[in-house]
């Protein structure tokens, strides 16, 4: 008997120290005591440790509204065409530019992506009455909030840039979005560019496309 229970002594003993060393061990581990103390813990951890990093590595998106500053920032020189008197206030609103206007024509009335340069030519080219798609006055920005359609005189404006003006625009304008969005280098011409699948391929230029928006 005495035997017996020196037996089970000597058995409890031993796992208890096995089992105090084992708690021990865990909890010495950050990650292991987190993941067998708490398991809803730990995700909720890393969740918010993940939305931290992508918080901070996120770069920066440029609104519409705000685009035309940046580019003309690049190009100091170029056409303001920002003397139009607004129908809500009565006075001349200084903000309602021309690459204003152009870049929500561009993005809003079109529907086109802002980071491609052939798109942007594709948008010239319609100002310079090129393509099919010409300009409408109903639909063209600024005819709802400026007592006179700009359209006319925007149109002359971009009719009386050179080629070299054109291409510094269109460089400006796409370097406004990409830097602004991670959106990466401008694909070269005939580059299939990258994440676009869902969206309807816009065709590539063909020879003599570059034509339509020579001077």
């Amino acid at each position: 008997m005495n035997r017996l229970k020196q037996g089970l002594s000597f058995l409890f003993v031993t796992l208890s120290v096995a089992i105090f060393t084992l708690l021990s061990w865990v909890l010495e581990s950050g990650e292991l005591s987190m993941s067998a103390l708490e398991p809803s813990l730990l995700r909720s951890s890393e969740s918010a440790s993940v939305q931290r990093v992508a918080q901070q590595s996120a770069p920066p998106q440029v609104r519409v509204q705000d685009a035309w500053k940046l580019v003309y920032e690049k190009l100091p020189d170029f056409p303001i065409e920002n003397n139009y008197i607004s129908k809500e206030t009565g006075k001349v609103d200084p903000t309602n530019t021309l690459v204003g206007r152009l870049i929500r024509y561009h993005v809003f009335v079109k529907g086109r992506p802002p980071n491609y340069r052939f798109d942007w030519k594709l948008s010239l080219a319609d100002y310079l009455g090129a393509t099919p798609d010409y300009l409408v006055e109903s639909v063209y920005p600024g005819k709802d909030v400026l007592r006179s359609n700009p359209i006319e005189q925007d149109r002359a404006a971009i009719q009386r840039l050179n080629r070299a003006q054109r291409d510094a625009l269109v460089q400006a304008l796409v370097d406004v979005f990409t830097e602004n969005s991670g959106g990466g280098r401008t694909p070269a011409t005939g580059e299939k560019p990258q994440g676009r699948s869902n969206s309807p391929e816009i065709p590539q230029p063909q020879p003599g496309d570059a034509k339509l928006l020579a001077p």
